[in-house]
């Protein structure tokens, strides 16, 4: 089935579930149990049950699997209707801020007006959408947040699960890694600082400080806290340049960095995983200010421990508690700009945790590897499908 889903101008999207009803079928015979399966181990026959717990896949397959929409307003399928959004009129996008409804009701920012949206905050964090609820919707012809009824609430224990589409971790960290990285070097197509972000400011009354200033000639920029000068990129730039590794735990940055332009090029999902949890916050500990440092370092911490291999139950209301003022801290100091959907997201992956257990089991790095594999079977470029349904018989046969 994977060779129908290549991804491209012609692939499924949102009528991808014609292609799942053989899986459907399957997966409901499983529910009801396939009698007279054997145990080699204990010389005896049972009966076989399984269900899909949850799907792992990036953010757009999200979308298309469970019919949720995933930009605009509502872009976040776990807040829904109350996903906290704001158009930028400059930047001609929507950003997600408004991360203190998750602070407690008693903290300080929450009364904090002119380094955040300008308004004091009074909100409550929305509660997650249940299976019950979502069904409820797109029965009832909620198109706002929803694109169609999911072919997977044919199964009948799926609208009784917490979690039904797992959020990937991985292409998380990865454009939360490359929003931070080409906004503090200022690469062309990740910079979230431009001047369309600070008119956006101006527009929004906040943060005057930062808001553009008007000349004769020209219109100046003042420098926010996340703004580098040459000299500070260079040193960036050189701290990856000389950074090594042991033989096999990550490539070799060296190579992804590119000196003479102050820019990092070609970053891998792994490179990202890297950079975040380990290297990051060594190169900007001696550049940045302390508060845009403060706050970034705070978040590779946070997706440092919410990978490890082993997950403190007890410690998860704390971890949750710090990734919210982590958030908070982000929004005093960067451009509204900068929170895209992946950002906000940021702030339900604790849940997950709770619900779905350690990180690695759900994230997308053994398909992709897989994926790979399948792209090797390639032999006749304009038709991928067959070459690799042809190798992956071949394999089977083997």
């Amino acid at each position: 089935m994977l060779t129908l889903l290549i991804s491209g101008p012609k692939q499924p999207g949102n009528d991808i579930d014609v292609y799942l009803e053989p899986l459907i079928d399957d997966l409901k015979s499983l529910w009801v149990g396939i009698r007279g399966v054997y145990d080699a181990h204990n010389g005896e026959y049972f009966t076989l049950r399984a269900a899909l717990m949850w799907t792992i896949n990036d953010f757009p397959a999200y979308g298309n699997l469970s019919g949720c929409v995933v930009k605009g307003y509502k872009a976040c399928p776990i807040c829904g209707d109350d996903t906290p959004s704001h158009r930028l009129k400059n930047g001609h996008k929507i950003c997600y801020i408004g991360h203190r409804k998750w602070l407690p009701i008693n903290h300080p920012y929450r009364r904090q007006r002119a380094a955040f949206n300008g308004k004091p905050e009074y909100g409550i964090p929305p509660e997650p959408l249940t299976g019950e609820e979502v069904l409820h919707m797109v029965e009832n012809g909620d198109r706002v947040c929803w694109k169609k009824k999911s072919i997977f609430f044919d199964l009948e224990y799926w609208k009784y699960l917490p979690v039904r589409h797992a959020l990937d971790v991985m292409h998380i960290e990865k454009n939360v890694c490359d929003s931070i990285i080409g906004t503090l070097l200022e690469i062309p197509g990740k910079n979230k600082d431009e001047i369309a972000a600070r008119l956006d400011l101006l527009n929004m009354g906040v943060k005057t400080d930062l808001q553009p200033e008007y000349g004769e000639r020209r219109t100046r920029l003042p420098p926010g806290p996340w703004n580098l000068s040459r000299a500070e990129k260079r040193e960036v730039c050189n701290s990856f340049y000389g950074m090594k590794v042991p033989e096999g735990y990550s490539s070799n940055i060296k190579n992804l960095v590119s000196l003479q332009d102050s820019r990092l090029l070609g970053l891998k999902s792994h490179d990202c995983h890297t950079l975040m949890q380990q290297l990051l916050p060594v190169a900007i500990r001696s550049v940045l200010e302390k508060p845009a440092r403060y706050a970034i370092t705070r978040l590779c911490f946070f997706f440092n421990a919410i990978c490890a291999k082993t997950v403190d139950v007890s410690k998860l209301d704390k971890l949750e508690e710090d990734v919210v003022v982590t958030l908070c801290l982000l929004e005093k100091y960067f451009p509204p700009s900068f929170f895209d959907i992946m950002v906000h997201l940021v702030v339900h992956l604790v849940r997950e945790v709770r619900l779905c257990g350690p990180v690695y089991f759900r994230w997308m790095y053994p398909f992709e590897r897989y994926m790979k594999v399948l792209k090797g079977y390639v032999q006749n470029r304009t038709r991928p499908e067959g070459c690799i349904a042809e190798q992956y018989i071949a394999e089977e046969a083997v």
